[in-house]
């Protein structure tokens, strides 16, 4: 048995045992993982308040851009100075050669999809694993989508199935850095490399997120981000494409502002493609990214210090076992804290009375997405008049049959489980008393399930 606590064990422990003689708190032990104290939806206390950093952080630096915009009368992008600032500042720090500011994350997908051309007969590879947008974005141009199976251990496209999806009418692989972990793109780019098939990755969840040492984003023809409220970097809603391709930067910039390019003011249309629209970012919301980029930097340094102590303690609970990150992964953007839980080693207890029980511990938590390939959402895309005209009824028919992706099914019917990027925020005591509520929840499981 150990007979000294080195040092920081030591102000740990002294600063916890403090706060709960200060503030009722459990009497516990981090470093033994043994408690006392029986969970809060037995009666016990709570691990945690409850009282998380909220998001968005907010001070004058906010306030100042949008009144700096408001009193300026110039709220459109056309002929922007917050905007074009705001592409460029962020290209430099993303270390890409193009940025291109957009209305939401979607419609930076909706624009790369257009920029390419992608239509009716095109078929377009995604993870199952993802939310919706990533779907609607090649439903919207009357492509077929085609999911692949999940890595049950990183949450992340199974880049071992991509290569058996893909056919003739493959246009776009288009992997997905989930939870702001990138995907395996030294396997997914091979793949496309081989194939000569463009990798667009949808990063809209990976700000500052690094594979090798440089962000995601710049590693196939284009990359996508989100601004959207809960995201990393957030105006409420926004997004953005990285290129380092000249000619598809020109083409998305004309796709983005009806076929005439950001910095064009006139009615001429532009040089390249032959559809566009209008996605355009306002001048309100250039003001306030460049306003929350003041703290991105901290931000991000901040959750991967708490996501890395938390990981190693969660390492140590039996039955929890925290998203794999890939070998190349230099940095996770952690907008979601992501971790598989075994029932097997919690006494049977069920996924859905865990998370009920770590709510009641003050621990926000969420079952994650589901089974997209099953969703009546997206199987009623078989019975579409418009896709059935387009492909028939027998390819349709085979369509649900390609989709199916068992991995994915036992991981979002049994295991998954996320927190929150902001919860990542707070201090290495709250990410302390996370994991003592799991070990509550743990040692009186078997009693948790009979309540």
């Amino acid at each position: 048995m150990e007979t000294k606590l080195n040092r920081r064990k030591f102000v740990n422990a002294t600063s916890i045992a403090g706060a709960s003689l200060a503030f009722g708190l459990p009497n516990i032990s981090f470093a033994s993982g043994v408690t006392t104290e029986k969970p809060a939806i037995l009666g016990g206390a709570k691990a945690h308040n409850g009282l998380f950093p909220s998001w968005p952080i907010i001070d004058k630096t906010e306030e100042k851009a949008l009144n700096d915009v408001l009193q300026g009368k110039r709220w459109c992008r056309l002929g922007s100075t917050k905007v074009n600032s705001f592409e460029e500042e962020y290209k430099r720090l993303n270390g890409v050669k193009h940025c291109l500011a957009t209305s939401s994350g979607t419609n930076a997908l909706y624009t790369i999809f257009g920029a390419l051309d992608i239509g009716p007969g095109d078929e377009v590879i995604l993870p199952v694993y993802t939310f919706i947008a990533t779907y609607n974005v090649v439903v919207l141009n009357y492509a077929l989508p085609i999911f692949v199976d999940t890595d049950i251990e990183s949450f992340q496209i199974d880049a071992n199935k991509i290569e058996s999806a893909i056919t003739k009418q493959t246009k776009v692989i288009m992997p997905v850095h989930i939870g702001g972990s990138p995907a395996n793109l030294d396997k997914i780019l091979s793949i496309g490399l081989k194939s000569n098939i463009p990798i667009i990755e949808d990063a809209c969840q990976a700000h500052l997120a690094e594979w090798r040492g440089k962000k995601v984003g710049n590693y196939g023809l284009a990359g996508a981000f989100s601004f959207q409220a809960s995201k990393n970097l957030n105006s409420g809603e926004g997004g953005a494409i990285f290129t380092n391709d000249d000619t598809f930067a020109q083409t998305c910039d004309c796709f983005h502002n009806q076929g005439r390019g950001g910095k064009v003011t006139s009615f001429t249309p532009g040089s390249t493609g032959t559809r566009a629209t209008n996605v355009r970012l306002s001048e309100f919301q250039g003001s306030m990214l460049l306003a929350q980029m003041t703290r991105i930097v901290d931000q991000a340094n901040l959750r991967t210090e708490n996501a890395n102590y938390l990981t190693k303690m969660m390492q140590e609970i039996p039955g929890i076992t925290p998203a794999k990150l890939y070998e190349g992964t230099t940095r996770s953007s952690y907008h979601l804290y992501m971790f598989r839980y075994d029932k097997a080693q919690f006494s049977g207890l069920s996924r859905d009375k865990f998370l009920e029980a770590l709510a009641k511990e003050g621990v926000p938590c969420s079952k994650g997405y589901g089974m997209t390939n099953k969703d009546a959402y997206v199987t009623g895309l078989a019975k579409n008049k418009h896709y059935l005209n387009i492909y028939g009824a027998k390819t349709m028919n085979q369509w649900l049959e390609r989709n199916q992706c068992p991995q994915n099914d036992i991981l979002t019917q049994e295991q998954s489980v996320w927190f929150y990027q902001n919860m990542l925020l707070g201090s290495k005591t709250d990410m302390e008393q996370i994991v003592e509520a799991i070990r509550k929840i743990q040692k009186y499981a078997a009693e948790i399930s009979k309540a």
